[in-house]
């Protein structure tokens, strides 16, 4: 069998077909590879022997003993069964009981006067120590060499426990392990053997023996460390490549003009720019006078001035002669953005208008759905060049619309796009465009380095001057009403000093939603029953109900508005412009507010069920507010008990500012698999032992060493065996991952 064949062996062939199809169903595991990468989670010790006259309550064990007496038991009127096994080894006794199905094994093998080894965590029943469900193992007496070296191996063992399934459980994945072992032995390392020896790291065969096998905990050190480095080494070999081949392709170096367009913005900016925005428009600018398309990832905390930096960028384009793109995720905050850039800008978004400034270009929007007068102007105004900036929606990326010479593309919100999305926009410029991400979520270093690591990363981590603290509270509803009667009071006080307030709902709660649940009158009664006993079963808040009954009560007299996703765009985007201009006191909206609403004279915010969003989003949510000069406030409405996780998560959110920070809580408590997310499957599936939190100085130096071989050999022609596990790894899911991030 050749050294890649065995790993790509069908496990139907070794394991037959019925644990095969429960592997490749409940497990995702297909071959002898997949199961070799499927590493235990933890380990449990059996215990040095122990005297059952010396045993720790609620320790694992090993004890060898004799089986004094075992008798079955019947209990609930002959329907339950359990057997009970006393055992004696001089020092004293222990009783073993077993229930259900898993009494006739043992009550055909452990008879009176056998003698077995057994491991199990010792509990107190009826003031009775004993194992319940011990595994055990006979021992044959007859033969003292062979009994002590059989108790020997099965005391000191450590247990591999496999992230297992109901279907086919822990110690049957460890039998199926057993059978595919052998095949370790044809690995193919990934690691250039300069590497490997340098860092000192165990070879791969041995590593996957040691995190199956164990013989010491060292072991499991050894192999671990070697295994994290093989997942990041590999994965950022796949990023520094696609950061080469993306140096490769040309692209038109845009560089800046003097006394052209972006000069007379500064020019008539109120507002001196901070160090930070300095700093990164200087990164930005560099990138863009290099000839193959800059790839940048503008990570800056809410609020932290992202936009007037992207604009700054784009001007910089159209004075080279280019236009440039921003694409936003929601028509509302494509409409939010068109608006505060041609505030900002003035007579200069105006270019060819009576009026217009002479330097100036025309800024348009472009989404799915404007009239088709409008549409028709836009798409005339890109074809043309006469609008230098286009801000939009996915319309952006139909085949209808043809740019004169696109140069830059702005992505807000993280949107990254599949490939097929990339490519459409790429085609709509002479040469690729420059590409510059936004997201306000802070991310950690590690997740920058390793989901978006094909992208060079800046951070604006400094608030620009007059932006206000926010003041953030949790407000415990079930416990305290009367703290929630008061954030109603205090949104009221915001509105008498002429400010105004948002209220969060994780719902909309409209009839359309009802008839998708199905829910009639009979499911209303038994979620509101359901809702009584346990406030986790009741539905979420939701918007239409609450803005209802605070018109009518708690904000009676005041001007309610309300904003949700299933709203006309036109709707939406009028009560957006009232609620802007302060025609509204108080908007109830769903998280369409979460992204880009700035409106500096709304200063509150309540959430409700404060405890169903995410830390990342609430924290997203409340930079809605302090954005003007008056302080911000934020409330966080919770039902949860004090001592729950939800209730930790909403604490750390008013403790702390700091979105870093947060997002790292949010990691921690959320693990990889939802920051990776959906769309980063082949990556979920190829990190194992990696923790993307934990393991940041092993992807930090994996990332080192990728991007030094990458620079040496683009096309690791000296790397077959690299090249190999790469293929694996970016199979077409993969590969995706990749492109969509």
């Amino acid at each position: 069998m050749d050294r890649v064949s065995s790993f790509d062996e069908p496990l139907k062939k070794l394991l037959g077909g019925a644990t095969a199809k429960v592997m490749a169903e409940h497990l995702d595991l297909h071959t002898v590879g997949d199961l070799l990468h499927h590493y235990p989670r933890r380990y449990e010790e059996r215990g040095k022997l122990t005297a059952l006259a010396d045993l720790p309550l609620d320790e694992h064990v090993t004890v060898v003993a004799q089986v004094a007496d075992a008798r079955i038991l019947m209990f609930n009127n002959g329907r339950g069964k359990r057997l009970e096994v006393t055992l004696t080894d001089g020092s004293g006794r222990l009783q073993l009981v077993f229930f259900g199905h898993g009494v006739h094994k043992p009550h055909k093998e452990l008879l009176p006067g056998r003698q077995a080894m057994f491991a199990g965590k010792v509990s107190v029943f009826n003031r009775k120590m004993q194992l319940a469900h011990p595994t055990y193992q006979l021992l044959d007496v007859s033969d003292a060499d062979e009994a002590t070296e059989a108790v020997d191996a099965f005391a000191g063992r450590l247990l591999p426990i496999y992230p297992a399934c109901k279907q086919l459980d822990s110690w049957r994945i460890a039998k199926a392990v057993d059978a595919v072992l052998p095949s370790a032995q044809d690995a193919v390392d990934p690691l250039p053997a300069a590497l490997r020896e340098g860092r000192g790291f165990t070879p791969l065969p041995e590593a996957l023996l040691k995190v199956h096998r164990p013989q010491t905990r060292t072991d499991i050190e050894d192999a671990k460390a070697r295994l994290k480095w093989d997942e990041a080494f590999v994965l950022q070999v796949a990023l520094a490549r696609r950061r080469y081949a993306d140096t490769q392709l040309p692209a038109v170096a845009r560089r800046p003009v003097a006394d052209g367009l972006l000069d007379a913005f500064d020019a008539k900016l109120p507002f001196t720019l901070t160090e930070g925005q300095e700093k990164v428009s200087k990164e930005i600018f560099d990138d863009l006078a290099t000839e193959h398309p800059m790839h940048r990832l503008l990570q800056g905390e809410v609020g932290s001035g992202k936009t007037m930096v992207a604009l700054r960028a784009m001007l910089t384009v159209v004075d080279a002669g280019g236009q440039a793109a921003m694409l936003a995720p929601t028509e509302v905050l494509a409409q939010q953005h068109h608006r505060s850039i041609t505030e900002m800008m003035g007579e200069l978004a105006e270019g060819g208008m009576l009026g217009g400034s002479d330097q100036g270009t025309k800024v348009v929007l472009l989404t799915g759905s404007m009239g088709t007068a409008a549409r028709r102007q836009a798409l005339l105004d890109l074809v043309t060049g006469e609008a230098g900036i286009v801000i939009g929606t996915h319309a952006l990326i139909e085949d209808k619309v043809r740019f004169h010479d696109l140069g830059l593309v702005v992505v807000d919100e993280q949107h990254r796009f599949g490939v097929e999305q990339r490519d459409a926009l790429r085609s709509k410029g002479k040469q690729p465009p420059h590409l510059l991400v936004m997201t306000a979520t802070p991310i950690p270093r590690t997740v920058a380095m390793t989901v978006f690591g094909d992208l060079e990363t800046s951070v604006l981590d400094q608030l620009p001057a007059g932006r206000s603290p926010i003041a953030s509270h949790v407000v415990p509803a079930k416990d305290k009403p009367h703290f929630l009667a008061r954030a109603w009071e205090r949104v009221r006080e915001e509105v008498e000093n002429g400010h105004q307030a948002y209220v969060v709902c994780p719902r909309i709660g409209d009839d359309a939603e009802e008839a998708e649940g199905k829910k009639g009158k009979a499911a209303k009664k038994a979620s509101a029953k359901a809702a009584e006993e346990d406030p986790e079963k009741r539905p979420p808040l939701a918007v239409l109900e609450i803005a209802d009954e605070l018109r009518k009560g708690a904000l009676a007299g005041l001007s309610v508005e309300v904003l949700h996703g299933r709203m006309h765009p036109d709707e939406k985007d009028d009560v957006m412009r009232r609620f802007a201009a302060g025609d509204a006191d108080v908007l109830v909206a769903t998280t369409v507010i979460e992204v880009g609403v700035n409106v500096p004279n709304a200063t509150a915010m309540v959430i409700m069920d404060a405890d169903r969003f995410g830390v990342s989003q609430l924290h997203q949510l409340r930079g809605r507010v302090g954005r003007g000069s008056a302080p911000g406030l934020c409330l966080l409405v919770s039902e949860a008990h004090e001592a729950s996780p939800a209730r930790a998560r909403l604490s750390a959110v008013a403790t702390t500012l700091d979105g870093f920070e947060l997002s790292r809580i949010d990691l921690e408590q959320r693990r990889e698999g939802d920051v990776l997310g959906q769309a980063q499957s082949g990556v979920r599936s190829s990190l194992r032992m990696l923790t993307v939190i934990d393991d940041e100085e092993v992807i930090a130096a994996a990332r080192e060493e990728a991007v030094a071989i990458v620079a040496a050999d683009p096309e690791l022609e000296h790397l077959p065996e690299l090249r190999t596990v790469l293929a694996a790894l970016l199979d077409k899911d993969r590969e995706e991952y990749l492109d969509k991030g």
